[in-house]
């Protein structure tokens, strides 16, 4: 089918055929391969606009590293590309983290010699060393796109096999656990952190980026930006967080974010994740408690109370119903209505 497109040329570089990238060549390949085969057709928008509303790109640390000499670091290359594209701060840790894995267990490799069978022996020595497949995926996604965005070989290891995604079901407590874990807090700060994961349905990072300015009570609501996908969206403030948040504002006079550490910075990930598992440790929760049981508990509590799913995923930001029907699988309403056999 390639011979029919306008002046194909051949790439001995990448062994494999090619047009010039010109829109009305692009609209030729859509038609020409339309229902024969997949067309990933965002591969081909190099002028794409890319996310400006992150946060603040530190990939500093990185090359300041005090590493031991036999150890490859991530290329100057790949870090650059993550800053162009303004990445996640996140993301940015975990694709170098995963690609330096990757190049140092092929060190006795230059990284253009490395191919499809050699990441597949990489994949496999993680598979034996029974990590996730979340894991795998991540290791894989941080391999491509050192082959695909930074030195633009195009679906470089496309046959690449991916693990299928995990389905696991939330982990969710009660809300009297949830009340034991708020009064089992060591003081106020800690408290409306609590409140605000439960009671907005806060993801961690989210709660972390909160501003002084996010928190509206008049409309009773509190405004999430740039959360997951860059989408910002409103959900709900609890009277009994702002009462809580008042008290502690007038305590301790953050100036500009919500849940501040020393010196005015935002508060970090590790202690807001320390805060949550000590309360419930504190309140004798048998389960371990994360942030993100906290949010799971807000979906499954608001839908066994008869709110509209469709509401729901608009309060935790999803950009489909598919992902928030999870929670059905774990709500109490889902099974009340069946008579159990043994009964």
């Amino acid at each position: 089918m390639t011979k029919g497109l306008p002046n194909p040329k051949w790439s001995q570089q990448y062994n494999m055929a090619y047009i010039e990238n010109t829109k009305a060549n692009l609209g030729i390949v859509f038609n020409t391969f339309k229902g024969v085969v997949w067309i990933n057709y965002n591969r081909f928008l190099t002028n794409k606009p890319v996310n400006t509303h992150n946060e603040n790109i530190d990939v500093e640390w990185f090359r300041n590293r005090n590493t031991v000499p036999e150890f490859r670091v991530c290329p100057e290359a790949y870090l650059l590309k993550l800053e162009l594209k303004r990445y996640a701060n996140s993301t940015v840790k975990t694709y170098v983290t995963f690609f330096e894995l990757f190049i140092n267990y092929h060190n006795d490799k230059e990284l253009q010699e490395i191919d499809e069978a050699d990441v597949r022996t990489f994949l496999q020595h993680l598979v034996q060393k029974k990590y996730s497949n979340s894991y795998i995926n991540q290791a894989i996604n941080a391999i491509k796109f050192y082959y695909e965005a930074v030195l633009g070989m195009p679906n470089r290891f496309y046959e690449i096999e991916r693990p299928r995604k995990e389905s696991k079901l939330p982990t969710v407590i009660s809300k009297e656990e949830i009340l034991s874990i708020i009064e089992n807090t060591n003081n106020i700060k800690h408290r409306c952190i609590i409140q605000l994961l439960y009671g907005s349905g806060l993801r961690r990072g989210e709660l972390l980026n909160l501003k002084l300015s996010d928190i509206d009570s008049k409309r009773m609501l509190v405004r999430v930006e740039n959360s997951k996908g860059n989408k910002d969206r409103l959900t709900l403030l609890s009277k009994t967080a702002l009462n809580d948040l008042r008290r502690y504002y007038t305590k301790y006079e953050p100036k500009v974010y919500l849940s501040e550490g020393k010196n005015g910075n935002k508060y970090s990930g590790v202690s807001v994740l320390k805060i949550v598992k000590t309360a419930a440790e504190k309140a004798k929760i048998r389960i371990v408690v994360t942030p993100h049981v906290l949010r799971h508990s807000f979906a499954t509590h608001l839908l066994e109370s008869g709110t509209d799913i469709r509401q729901i995923q608009v309060l935790l930001g999803h950009g489909s119903t598919k992902t928030t029907e999870i929670y059905t699988h774990v709500a109490t309403n889902t099974f009340e209505s069946i008579k159990n056999p043994l009964d």
